[in-house]
């Protein structure tokens, strides 16, 4: 595996790639099997893999919570070689955002909800490194996670609506054994909090079957989270039926919807979803 710091060694490293399927993996790090998930499905479609690892400083909104964000770049680096990865880049923030960056990206609707109420900023932070991370490396395809629902649903409308030349591959949430999503914020909790995580997708997967069944959508919703109150959880930001593509409520399971949630565990907070 190739590693690369600036911008300069990437366009020369990516030279010898062109011709070929190039298929980038952005991550931000902390790498668990979710991410390496995604580097086996990118070589499924790739000649060339490439990973991006960046704390991006611009999507937090919470300073606390960039410094608080585990770092770990030597064990990640292992982990993608060992993973089959080609090329690794790892930028630096002045190579991100050099003095003078005086652009943001913002993409409207859906990104406005949710996440975007409950972190303002986070998602033009969001859309401003992805659309710097594919122009960079002009990839043919692009994969990640399901877990980040949102996020998903905004880089889509991003690329859509920039007419960038890049498939973007979504990727199912890959589970712990309770269910709970692998994330690099898991490994932030406590062992007591880390038992009763599990109970938030187990809320889910109850609303889900619920509403699958019939039963009223609110009804459902509020048993659920009823559920994570009981087990501990110090707050829930939202939970709600969306349509997949907008991200707007609904009423009920039409097309293709999800359950989109957020909860505070200890000083943690979780996001979860599952189709309906």
């Amino acid at each position: 595996m190739q590693t690369v710091r600036t911008s300069e060694e990437l366009t020369r490293a990516l030279a010898a790639a062109r011709g070929g399927t190039v298929v980038l993996v952005p991550t931000m790090g902390a790498l668990h099997a979710g991410h390496l998930a995604l580097i086996d499905e990118a070589k499924r479609r790739a000649d060339t893999v490439v990973a991006s690892i960046f704390v991006n400083p611009t999507q937090f909104n919470d300073p606390n919570d960039l410094e608080r964000y585990p770092r770990q770049e030597s064990e990640d680096a292992r982990k993608l070689e060992k993973a089959g990865c080609d090329l690794l880049w790892l930028p630096g923030v002045d190579d991100i955002y050099p003095a003078g960056f005086a652009t943001t990206i913002h993409v409207s609707g859906v990104s406005e909800r949710w996440e975007g109420e409950a972190r303002p900023g986070h998602f033009d932070g969001v859309a401003t490194i992805v659309a710097k991370l594919l122009l960079a490396v002009r990839p043919d395809v692009a994969v990640f996670g399901e877990k980040d629902f949102q996020q998903l649903a905004v880089i889509r409308r991003l690329v859509a609506d920039l007419g960038l030349a890049v498939e973007i591959v979504g990727l199912p949430t890959l589970r712990d054994r309770d269910g709970l999503a692998l994330s690099s914020r898991n490994a932030l909790l406590s062992a007591d909090e880390r038992k009763r995580a599990a109970a938030f997708p187990a809320a889910l997967e109850l609303a889900r079957d619920a509403i699958r069944k019939g039963m009223d959508e609110g009804a459902a919703i509020d048993h659920a989270v009823n559920m994570l109150r009981y087990a501990g959880f110090a707050r829930v930001d939202y939970f709600v039926l969306v349509d997949a593509a907008t991200l707007e409520p609904v009423p009920e399971p039409q097309g293709e919807t999800r359950l989109i949630a957020a909860a505070v565990i200890g000083s943690v907070r979780l996001i979860d979803n599952m189709a309906v």
